[in-house]
């Protein structure tokens, strides 16, 4: 195994163990809040962001995603034990792609395109990074409404105010 994609994994593990802290506190009960018209509601957030450890395996398996040919459809998630079983099966098929990879595999082209706008076309390996970044951005996120809900935030890369019992 490279030393690429064992940095890789080791990430996504790292960053594995903070999200499933944060989505296991999503309250069923405000599953359809949204701190303003324009954000997202909770679980459409903390769906996304159990998905998004999937685009590790897309990324490696396809040469583009085209939303022209392939709509978004998100998950449907009825309680927080299928928000969590998705996430693990999400980040399970990141982890197996990732582990037959090779790193030539990292530098090949993936675009993201709607039919002929064209996102981005990137190398696999800052696709896969982008994904990672997404987690970490969309969870951040996810913290600002459960803060807003005043539900306890747990600390990512080290106590966060609610641990330290500010």
């Amino acid at each position: 195994m490279s030393t690429i994609i064992a940095k890789l994994l080791k990430e996504l593990e790292q960053e594995a163990q903070t999200t499933r802290k944060m989505l296991s506190l999503v309250p069923e009960k405000k599953y359809s809040w949204k701190p303003h018209e324009k954000s997202m509601t909770v679980i459409r957030l903390a769906t996304h962001i159990a998905e998004l450890p999937g685009w590790v395996e897309m990324t490696l398996k396809t040469e583009e995603l085209d939303f022209a040919n392939n709509p978004y459809k998100q998950e449907q998630i009825n309680n927080n034990q299928d928000l969590l079983n998705y996430f693990e099966s999400s980040l399970a098929k990141a982890n197996t792609a990732l582990q037959s990879a090779d790193e030539p595999a990292l530098e090949g082209i993936w675009v993201l395109r709607e039919g002929e706008q064209v996102y981005s076309r990137s190398t696999k390996y800052e696709v896969i990074r982008m994904a990672l970044a997404q987690i970490i951005h969309h969870r951040a996120q996810l913290g600002v409404f459960l803060r807003l809900l005043n539900i306890p935030i747990p600390g990512s890369y080290g106590p966060s105010a609610d641990d330290q019992g500010f």
